[in-house]
């Protein structure tokens, strides 16, 4: 099939190159010339394992195209996937701009009878106003589909090529039926349903796991205050297959592009239809106190902060990414900066986007060993995987005092009883301190 893909984030670009790679003919389309240039060069704007090497190979093959043309773009696709952001608005509410212009970018351009997919996350009733706009501004014939996508950063090829269902929204069961087909050699569960329940899976399905982590991290927090330890905890609850094992990693709370705004954008649809969905407001009010917990134990254990020297492993909100939306790491060095310490941080691939959203209020490291030399206290923030597998005994070596507190439950208890001395305050379960 042609397809063509508006908007090269991290849905845009990886459904493209997942398409591309079943054998698709697609052909992405960005208003940013830099980015498509460097996309046509086979460089990738975002971090994402995997993805690269595919963007290299289906480019070479022919099968994947970048331009800054929407009539290039769109003339010959069939398919039209819109997948622009829709970042959240002052008041909690989905800022649906990029996509408003996006349905008239579409409407000068597409081919009689094509399809027009909205994959970017929308609130109840989006489609039908895109089609609206659409209609509005041309004659031709085409069809709408809602296929909400649900990727992570860090997983997002394995999520499009081996997603645990996809659901495709639509009034007309031609349009379903076709976009069912352009996925087949994925050979995934395909779920059909109205447009309307299609936006609302999406929203529903990331609240619920929003509140799933809030839940667990307010159990961590009892935890502590009784003397039980939440890994045993989250095992327990996790072996019940009525709950699942996913999500029960007690932490510093959510971060990331699409749980935080997701979950204000379902709470200002509530708020629209008159529906109190107090749980939400819980939910957010949790993961907002959680952000704070690790500068809440540092100043339990120091009294005061001022004069501090902190390291900080982990910038970006989850390992194997480099975007800092939301990332508890923002959060945590505001806090420190206002309290007089002074931060000096280290991430293996978020360093460069970090600068541009804390600034120069904290220090960056280039390695681990910079950022913890002469340290009063590590904070682990991100469980990169090279974190989890740091030499303890020369780290504490290395720093002023052995102090760490881990936000993420991220080292083995054994390699933290092995030195010689040490203080390791976690989340959930009992400090450990070695004199």
């Amino acid at each position: 099939m042609r397809i063509a893909v508006l908007g090269t984030g991290y849905v845009g670009l990886s459904t493209g190159v997942c398409l591309s790679e079943v054998g698709h003919h697609v052909i992405c389309i960005d208003v940013d010339q830099q980015k498509i240039n460097r996309l046509r060069q086979g460089i990738s704007p975002i971090y994402e394992p995997g993805l690269e090497s595919l963007l290299l190979k289906n480019t070479a093959a022919g099968k994947l195209h970048f331009t800054t043309s929407h009539q290039e773009g769109l003339e010959k696709a069939e398919i039209i996937i819109i997948a622009v952001g829709t970042p959240q608005s002052n008041d909690g509410a989905a800022d649906l701009s990029y996509l408003v212009q996006a349905a008239k970018d579409v409407s000068a351009h597409l081919k009689p009878d094509a399809i027009v997919v909205i994959k970017s996350t929308v609130p109840v009733g989006t489609n039908d106003y895109v089609r609206s706009i659409i209609a509005n501004h041309t004659k031709k014939p085409f069809k709408m589909v809602s296929n909400p996508e649900f990727l992570r950063q860090g997983s997002a090829i394995k999520d499009t090529m081996k997603a645990d269902r996809i659901i495709i929204g639509s009034e007309d069961n031609e349009a379903a039926l076709k976009i069912q087909e352009m996925y087949r050699p994925l050979n995934v569960p395909v779920l059909m349903t109205n447009v309307k329940s299609a936006e609302m899976i999406k929203y529903a399905s990331n609240a619920f796991l929003a509140t799933k982590i809030s839940f667990i991290n307010e159990i961590a927090n009892l935890c502590e205050a009784v003397g039980a330890n939440i890994i045993d905890v989250a095992n327990g609850m996790g072996k019940d297959k009525r709950i699942g094992e996913a999500f029960l990693q007690a932490g510093i709370g959510y971060g990331g592009s699409c749980f935080p705004k997701d979950v204000k954008a379902l709470l200002h649809t509530a708020g629209q239809y008159g529906v109190d969905f107090s749980l939400l407001k819980e939910t957010i009010s949790i993961n907002e106190s959680q952000r704070q917990l690790l500068v809440k134990k540092a100043l339990e254990r120091f009294q005061q902060l001022k004069g501090k020297k902190f390291a900080m492993l982990g910038l970006s909100f989850k390992p194997d990414t480099d975007d800092m939306r939301e990332a508890p790491s923002i959060v945590i060095s505001r806090l420190l900066h206002q309290a007089g310490a002074e931060v000096i941080a280290y991430d293996p691939v978020a360093t460069e986007n970090a600068k541009k959203v804390i600034g120069n209020t904290i220090q960056y490291a280039e390695s681990v060993e910079e950022a913890i030399k002469n340290a009063d206290a590590l904070l682990l923030v991100t469980e990169w995987e090279e974190f989890k597998k740091l030499d303890l005994a020369e780290v504490t070596k290395q720093m002023k005092q052995p102090i760490i507190f881990d936000g993420r439950n991220s080292l083995a208890e054994d390699k933290i009883r092995a030195c010689s001395k040490i203080e390791y305050y976690p989340v959930g379960k009992p400090s450990i301190v070695i004199n």
